[in-house]
């Protein structure tokens, strides 16, 4: 009678509160693992990701924020490519920035200090790029893949750009261009309003 109530006992004692208690203990502690070792993965690709993603420093620039031009010049690969002098000068949180414009479609990436930049052209022109500008006055050395040949073929070339030469935007050729065709277009829709206006008086 004892025994049977010492066995009555003892699968009380393994049911009660207490195993309870323990239980959750276990539970909790398997939790704090699983939780300790995903906000260790997430500090690892955080960091990784923070790596990569270094993006190389601009030079100051003694300008207020805006868009302006800079003469650039290209040296390196078999001296056929070239890219657009003067090019736009951006100046943002005081530091500059650079679209670089080749003279070919063909250019899909740069590799400027270990971080690549993508072409920005989307209408099958003339590869673009914005890149920050790490040094005046001194070549910056760069890689470039192009697909001309066929297989990509990452070339090395510096860009030099200087400091005395930074004027404004209307002297990129682009823009340039831009200020003819608008004037051109003013010029057309004036006339076009003098003759109307010229004819009405004359019928009057």
């Amino acid at each position: 009678m004892k025994s049977k109530n010492r066995k009555i006992c003892n699968t009380q004692s393994n049911t009660g509160p207490g195993a309870a208690y323990f239980a959750w203990r276990r539970i909790l502690s398997g939790l704090s693992k699983i939780f300790s070792i995903f906000l260790l993965l997430t500090l690892v690709l955080t960091v990784n990701v923070y790596a990569g993603n270094d993006a190389p420093q601009a030079v100051q620039m003694d300008r207020p924020d805006g868009r302006y031009s800079i003469e650039v010049s290209l040296s390196g690969g078999s001296g056929r490519a070239f890219v657009t002098s003067p090019t736009w000068l951006t100046v943002r949180g005081g530091q500059g920035y650079a679209t670089i414009l080749w003279s070919s479609p063909y250019y899909d990436y740069m590799i400027l200090d270990g971080k690549r930049y993508l072409n920005e052209t989307r209408d099958g022109g003339n590869s673009t790029f914005t890149i920050p500008i790490t040094a005046l006055d001194v070549p910056m050395e760069i890689i470039a893949d192009t697909t001309a040949m066929g297989d990509p073929v990452e070339i090395a070339y510096t860009l030099t750009f200087y400091e005395d030469s930074v004027g404004s935007k209307n002297r990129v050729p682009q823009e340039g261009a831009k200020s003819v065709l608008t004037g051109a277009f003013l010029f057309i829709v004036i006339g076009g309003i003098a003759d109307y206006l010229i004819k009405k008086r004359r019928r009057q």
